[in-house]
C-alpha cells in the first residue's frame, strides 16, 4: 500500500481533508442510522398495539356474526353483503431520512344502501357485524403499512450499517496509514536535509578556516 501513496506535503494535506470528510461523513451515516432505528422502533409498538387490537376485534366480529346469523339467518346476511362493494386501495409514500414509507388509503366502492341510511336499513345485529369487520378491515390495512415501513426501514438501516462500518473499520484507517507513512517520509526527508546542510556547512567553515 506504501507504494501506492503519493510521499508529498501536498498529498498529506490532501489526505488530511480526506480524514475529516471521512469522519463527517461517517458522523452524519451514525445519526441517520440513529434516527432509523427510533423510527423503526417506533412503528413496531404502534404494530404490537394494533395486533392486539385486531385479535380482540376479530373475536367480537365473529360472536356478531354469530349473533347475526342466530337473528337474522344466513340467508339474509348473503343478501346484505351483495349490496356491498370491496374498496379500492390506493398506495401512496412518504419519506423519511431517504427511506420512502408506503401510505395506504381506500376509496369506498359503490354500495346500494348509502351509508347514512345503513343504520336503518339493515337488522342491527347485521349493522354491528358490518360495522366491526369495516373496523377490522383498517385496521389490517394498516399494520399491513407499517409492516412494509418496517421492512423497508431494517434494509436501510442494514444499508447504512454497512457503510459506515466500511468508513469507520476500512476507509478511515487506511487514510490515517497513509498518513502516517507520508509524515514519516518526509520527516526522514527533512533530517535527511538537515543532516546534509549541516554536512556542507561544516566543510564550508572548515574551508574558510584554512
Amino acid at each position: 500500500m506504501a507504494n501506492t501513496v503519493r510521499l508529498t506535503r501536498i498529498e498529506l494535506i490532501n489526505t488530511k481533508k480526506r480524514i475529516k470528510v471521512a469522519s463527517r461523513g461517517l458522523e452524519l451515516l451514525k445519526m441517520k442510522r440513529q434516527s432509523l432505528v427510533m423510527e423503526f422502533f417506533k412503528i413496531n409498538n404502534e404494530v404490537k398495539s394494533l395486533r392486539e387490537n385486531i385479535r380482540s376485534d376479530i373475536e367480537k366480529g365473529l360472536n356478531a356474526i354469530k349473533v347475526a346469523e342466530i337473528i337474522d339467518g344466513t340467508l339474509e346476511i348473503e343478501r346484505i353483503s351483495y349490496m356491498f362493494s370491496s374498496p379500492e386501495i390506493k398506495i401512496g409514500g412518504k419519506n423519511i431520512m431517504g427511506v420512502k414509507i408506503p401510505e395506504m388509503s381506500t376509496i369506498p366502492g359503490k354500495n346500494i344502501i348509502d351509508n347514512s341510511y345503513l343504520a336503518a336499513s339493515v337488522p342491527a345485529s347485521t349493522y354491528d357485524a358490518i360495522m366491526l369487520f369495516n373496523k377490522i378491515f383498517m385496521e389490517l390495512l394498516i399494520v399491513a403499512q407499517k409492516e412494509s415501513s418496517m421492512r423497508k426501514l431494517l434494509r436501510e438501516i442494514d444499508k447504512t450499517n454497512r457503510r459506515s462500518n466500511a468508513i469507520e473499520n476500512i476507509m478511515i484507517p487506511r487514510f490515517k496509514n497513509n498518513l502516517k507513512i507520508i509524515r514519516e517520509h518526509l520527516d526522514e526527508t527533512e533530517r535527511d536535509s538537515f543532516a546534509t546542510l549541516k554536512f556542507v556547512k561544516s566543510h564550508v567553515v572548515s574551508a574558510n578556516d584554512k
